[in-house]
């Protein structure tokens, strides 16, 4: 006999344990607005109809047995374009990077490589009505959907292009979700003072996954604030996401030595950002064409 789906009832407690222990397992069970957010924002409207497929690293994807909406409430990655390795992923990563980026009501956010929607609309929760969430998508497929899933939410904008060409006004914060290289110009260039940049710094593997995309051989996720004397970057530790598309994916010359830079390892010692300067420091992880990633930090 088939068993009955959960109830919405019922969903609303799943919700509330699946925040709970993701706040856990993310190191963020102080945040109570961020756990707020998780347990109000119903993830299976994000993945489309079941069934659904969850990836794992050492497998590939399997599809998921179950159509119960109950089944999405746990800390794996579900496909949302699993031909190109597109997937909705880990909360628990999502959690502790977007306490990083300590969201605070009334701010306006761009949300790079936002997929089909559901990160976007937790931090469409955490910035509130007063705030603002510009959500680039490079593919127009999900773009749309992500269209269609945050028509209810009126402090949310959805833009099908490249990521590397957003924002194009003032904003506080920029959240990236792909594997990149370089900071695009745009992320740093428009944050306001005291504005956050988060994104995952990564070289691909040589070869596409077996399982469909590129992925990040190497990477880190690194949360870089604009301070009065400079930028300051934070190392929150391992990031592994799909590769950017778009401008940003092609190889440029900095490669090979980002690649070398993380194979010496240290990335996590990293205190600066050196941005639009001729010359970079000497105590240098990274040194890049204008720009570097510096082991001296900032003042305020």
């Amino acid at each position: 006999m088939t068993e009955a789906p959960f109830t919405e009832q019922e969903l609303a407690v799943v919700r509330r344990a699946y925040a709970k222990q993701m706040m856990l397992v993310s190191g963020t069970a102080d945040d109570s607005r961020l756990e707020q957010a998780f347990a109000a924002v119903p993830r299976e409207r994000f993945l489309g109809a079941p069934p659904w497929q969850i990836f794992r690293p050492s497998r590939g994807y399997e599809t998921v047995a179950s159509h119960d909406p109950a089944a999405v409430y746990q800390d794996v990655l579900f496909a949302l374009a699993s031909q190109r390795g597109v997937n909705n992923g880990s909360p628990s990563l999502h959690a502790r990077c977007l306490q990083a980026l300590s969201l605070r009501e009334g701010e306006q956010v761009a949300h790079i490589g936002a997929g089909t929607g559901y990160y976007t609309a937790l931090i469409a929760h955490l910035v509130g009505e007063r705030g603002h969430v510009f959500a680039v998508e490079f593919d127009p497929a999900l773009a749309e959907l992500a269209r269609a899933n945050l028509a209810d939410r009126p402090n949310v904008t959805v833009i099908a292009g490249d990521g590397a060409e957003w924002p194009r006004e003032a904003v506080d914060a920029v959240y990236v979700n792909f594997a990149i290289e370089r900071p695009a110009e745009a992320w740093i260039d428009q944050l306001r003072p005291g504005g956050r940049l988060l994104f995952p710094l990564g070289v691909p593997w040589p070869k596409p996954s077996p399982w469909g995309g590129t992925h990040a051989a190497h990477g880190a996720g690194l949360c870089v604030t604009r301070q009065a004397a400079g930028l300051s970057v934070r190392w929150l530790g391992p990031a592994y996401f799909v590769c950017a598309e778009g401008r940003q994916s092609q190889p440029g010359p900095e490669r090979e030595a980002l690649r070398a830079a993380f194979e010496r390892g240290g990335v996590e010692f990293v205190r600066s950002l050196v941005w639009r300067e001729s010359a970079a420091p000497e105590r240098c992880w990274f040194t890049g064409s204008g720009w570097a990633l510096s082991y001296d930090a900032v003042s305020g």
